[in-house]
């Protein structure tokens, strides 16, 4: 299948901010008050007691926050039902203190594990914050140059066949597909010759489709293919027909704005990392030491990707299974 995108749905992130803390407020009310009536008790903390080991509201608050979607009204049920999963989680640490499985080797490579992934992580948001939001003649730049995911937008029928093939049969795959009147005349020359293949289809709109591939689609007419190199082989997809849908701009500013805000953290990030890299003094040793078939492999120039075949002729559509073309970045 075609490769996907990480930069998809980013945008959702946002939406959740304020009732999160709404959510949490509203958790911490109704979490305090149900201690008693009483002012003293009112303002404490604690949200439960199991074996003198307690549960604070805190600690509910800070499950409450990762629970995307939830409802401010929603907030006394799920704190409530938070905090019985908790109580059967201190029962279960507290055994497995008497058992001592915090002292098991496996256990604690597990703890320290998540420990450095938790402090890594907070540097790399920490670092990330250091972006600033791009400005709007930034996301009408970005915006302008991409009239296929946006002014132009099409929701594109593909139908897709995936092809077992070594490198050496690329070319003579193009030239089938450049010579087949229909799919089908391709998918019968596929089996005359051996081929192992599926079949997909489904209809996608523009931002559904690998971004790095969707200038390629926009440029097709209805009944064109195109062949593209894939990890198994090859695949070739059939656009079987379209629609237009633009996109103003106004709608899609929220998507382009969260997109390169993430994009800028991203490359941060990466300029971040790869300084440190330099700045540190990093020796590989014992089977990770470099050999010099690596430093060969290093200095060698990366092999350019293979180029697309250009569209074949117009083809019919054929009776395929249902599948998912892999997804680029979203649009709401």
């Amino acid at each position: 299948m075609i490769s996907s995108l990480d930069g998809r749905g980013h945008h959702r992130e946002s939406r959740f901010g304020g009732r999160i803390t709404l959510i949490a407020v509203a958790a911490s009310l109704v979490l305090l008050s149900a201690c008693g009536e009483k002012k003293e008790k009112a303002a404490t903390q604690t949200a439960a007691k199991v074996n003198k080991e307690e549960i604070t509201v805190h600690q509910i608050n800070f499950v409450l926050q990762q629970q995307r979607g939830l409802q401010p009204a929603q907030a006394e049920a799920a704190g409530k039902q938070i905090l019985e999963r908790l109580i059967d989680q201190e029962l279960a640490v507290q055994k497995a203190e008497e058992l001592k499985l915090d002292r098991d080797p496996r256990v604690v490579q597990q703890m320290e594990a998540a420990k450095r992934e938790i402090i890594a992580r907070a540097y790399i948001e920490k670092t990330g914050e250091a972006v600033s939001k791009p400005t709007d003649a930034e996301i009408k730049a970005y915006y302008d140059a991409k009239p296929a995911l946006f002014s132009a937008r099409r929701i594109y029928s593909l139908q897709e066949i995936v092809i077992e093939a070594k490198p050496d049969q690329m070319q003579a795959l193009r030239e089938q597909l450049g010579a087949a009147k229909s799919i089908n005349d391709f998918v019968e020359s596929l089996k005359a010759n051996g081929y192992r293949f599926s079949g997909n289809q489904a209809v996608r709109p523009a931002e559904q489709l690998p971004l790095n591939l969707l200038d390629t689609f926009s440029k097709l007419n209805d009944g064109q293919a195109v062949l593209l190199p894939s990890a198994t082989g090859a695949q070739v997809v059939l656009l079987a027909g379209s629609r237009s849908e633009p996109v103003d701009e106004a709608r899609a500013k929220p998507a382009i704005e969260q997109f390169l805000l993430n994009e800028a953290k991203r490359k941060l990030i990466e300029s971040d990392i790869k300084a440190l890299r330099t700045a540190a003094k990093i020796e590989y040793e014992g089977k990770f030491a470099p050999t010099p078939a690596d430093a060969a492999a290093s200095a060698a120039p990366a092999a350019a990707p293979a180029p697309i075949a250009a569209p074949a002729p117009a083809a019919s559509e054929g009776g395929l299974s249902a599948s998912d073309i892999s997804k680029g970045m979203g649009i709401k």
